[in-house]
């Protein structure tokens, strides 16, 4: 009988310390569950792409004429790490306009967030602050805020990594 009761004792304690560590990983912890890396999100973009770009240039105006643009979009890794920069140049279809912008993306593990800044290579500077934000499956939100005609607003970007293999849709 002392036998048996050695046997099952074991067997008690293993299924308690094995109910423990399930309920761990249950949504009431959410803290315990493993986080998201997301130091590869944007690894759906790097390489060379078409652009093809709606621009509303009078915003704040009950605005309505768009400019559309096209050209190209180029997206490497920075010495084999988890930044990228773009390399971005487009025409207005009516080639009138155009538009050359570069964008640096740097991961911050600590914060699982992505801070992206448009750089002007031109003038030596970054914007300043960053879009801030990280991805949720394969939708991004990143926030940021600007001031335009003396006012500042909040905005928010999402990009989608869903899109189908060929292209990917980006908006404000």
């Amino acid at each position: 009988m002392r036998a048996c009761k050695l046997t099952i004792l074991p067997l008690i304690v293993l299924g308690a310390v094995l109910a423990v560590s399930l309920r761990a990983q249950t949504t009431d912890s959410p803290a315990n569950l493993p986080q998201h890396d997301g130091s590869h999100d944007f690894d759906f973009l790097i390489g060379d792409w078409k652009a093809h770009v709606r621009r509303l240039p009078d915003r704040l105006n009950n605005s309505n004429a768009w400019v559309e643009y096209d050209g190209i979009s180029n997206h490497h890794k920075v010495l084999d790490s988890n930044a990228n920069f773009e390399q971005f140049e487009v025409t207005s279809t009516d080639k009138k306009l155009h538009i050359k912008a570069q964008t640096l993306r740097l991961y911050n593990p600590a914060t699982r967030q992505w801070s992206i800044y448009l750089v002007d290579l031109d003038n030596g500077m970054l914007d300043t602050p960053p879009v801030v934000g990280g991805f949720s499956g394969k939708r991004g939100e990143f926030f940021h805020q600007e001031t335009l005609k003396g006012r500042t607003r909040g905005g928010r970007v999402h990009d989608d990594s869903s899109a189908p293999e060929d292209s990917c849709r980006s908006g404000f």
